[in-house]
């Protein structure tokens, strides 16, 4: 015979009623301000309070210390390639406090309404070379809005800048392409009949020629290392930089219109400084003028006889109360920059471009492993 467990039939206490009673309803409770207990926070709620500080963490580091962006188009080859993604410091030149309100990284904003903005002091200056971010000046919308692009600082403040034959000078002194620059060549062949090998020329990083009326005569992007080793070869008789001539073909493509300008033949102009003072005259008023309007917040007109007017006086000297930049891609021939837009404002400037924290190459869908943590010179 099995042996039964059986349960008590004899009464039970009224203290251990009460112990037995205070076991079945303990639960786990969470503190509270005010004395009383409350019930644990769901999984759910966890989550999202969790992912609501993660957001607040990238908003306030994306808006005052750094900000992450891929670069979409080659203008800056072979300084930096499409499916390049880089660090951009804010905090270098000083950080930017918003100027609209809106939803942060997107389009979407409160028109009419700018907030009083500054710019908090940074640990170092705008230098030239420096390959920097900005907003797109010509944009019609917030500064903090409008789009951004990516360019290398040529011209500072004060500046005089022309170009002459595709050379860049600057205050009279030539600057020479950097090594990851790459420019337009016009390559003439000993022989019509000759094809320039694909294999060496990818060797060298040229990807495209174009051909010309000239059967010995072809046009391809390259750097100037690239093209003192083409000018080496026994079936290439020279090479030298295809410039584009000055003239009216291009005259209204160019910042500013109307002055004969082609991007290879360009100025002299002088880049505004803040607190500089000019004199207002015909010759300077075309590339003045846009930037005393757009950049500076004032109107501006003519009389009939010709009197310059700034928020409806005459004028015949302004003031500028910022700095102004002239940048350039790095991919002369296949960048649009203040050759043909103008100058970059100061409060236009995002931050400074440091490092390729990631790059993708689009083409072959594998990662640039080469390319990751390079620094931007």
């Amino acid at each position: 015979m099995r042996n039964l467990t059986l349960a008590s039939t004899q009464p039970e206490s009224a203290t251990r009623r009460a112990k037995r009673q205070q076991r079945r309803s303990d639960v786990p409770l969470g503190p509270s301000t005010d004395g009383q207990s409350r019930p644990p926070k769901s999984k759910l709620r966890e989550w999202l309070e969790a992912l609501g500080f993660t957001l607040v963490v990238m908003l306030v580091v994306r808006t005052f210390f750094f900000d992450l962006f891929r670069i979409p188009t080659p203008s800056m080859e072979k300084t930096l390639l499409v499916g390049d993604y880089l660090f951009v410091s804010k905090l270098h030149y000083g950080v930017r406090t918003p100027i609209s309100l809106g939803i942060p990284f997107t389009k979407i904003y409160v028109k009419g309404l700018t907030l009083p903005h500054t710019r908090l002091p940074g640990f170092t200056s705008i230098q030239r070379g420096d390959v920097v971010v900005f907003n797109y000046p010509p944009e019609d919308l917030p500064i903090d809005r409008k789009t951004h692009y990516i360019k290398r600082v040529i011209g500072l403040p004060g500046d005089t800048l022309w170009i002459q034959n595709k050379m860049v000078y600057v205050n009279g002194e030539p600057q020479p392409l950097r090594p990851t620059m790459q420019q337009l060549w016009r390559v003439i062949k000993t022989d019509p009949r000759v094809v320039l090998p694909e294999v060496r020329l990818r060797e060298l990083g040229i990807e495209e020629i174009q051909p010309t009326p000239d059967p010995r005569q072809v046009l391809l992007v390259a750097t100037s290392a690239a093209a003192a080793a083409m000018a080496s070869w026994p079936y290439v008789e020279r090479i030298e930089p295809f410039v584009l001539p000055s003239g009216p073909q291009y005259s209204e493509l160019m910042y500013p219109p109307g002055k004969g300008y082609s991007p290879d033949q360009y100025g002299p102009i002088i880049i505004p400084a803040r607190g500089q003072t000019i004199a207002l005259t015909e010759a300077n008023w075309p590339i003045v003028e846009p930037v005393i309007r757009r950049y500076e917040g004032h109107t501006t007109g003519r009389e009939p006889d010709g009197t310059f007017l700034i928020d409806g006086q005459p004028a015949t000297t302004y003031t500028f109360t910022q700095d102004y930049y002239f940048v350039m891609g790095d991919n002369r021939d296949n960048s649009e920059d203040s050759r043909f837009w103008g100058f970059v404002p100061m409060d236009h400037i995002v931050g400074k471009a440091l490092f390729v924290y990631f790059s993708w190459d689009g083409e072959h869908h594998l990662p640039r492993f080469e390319r990751l943590f390079t620094r931007i010179h």
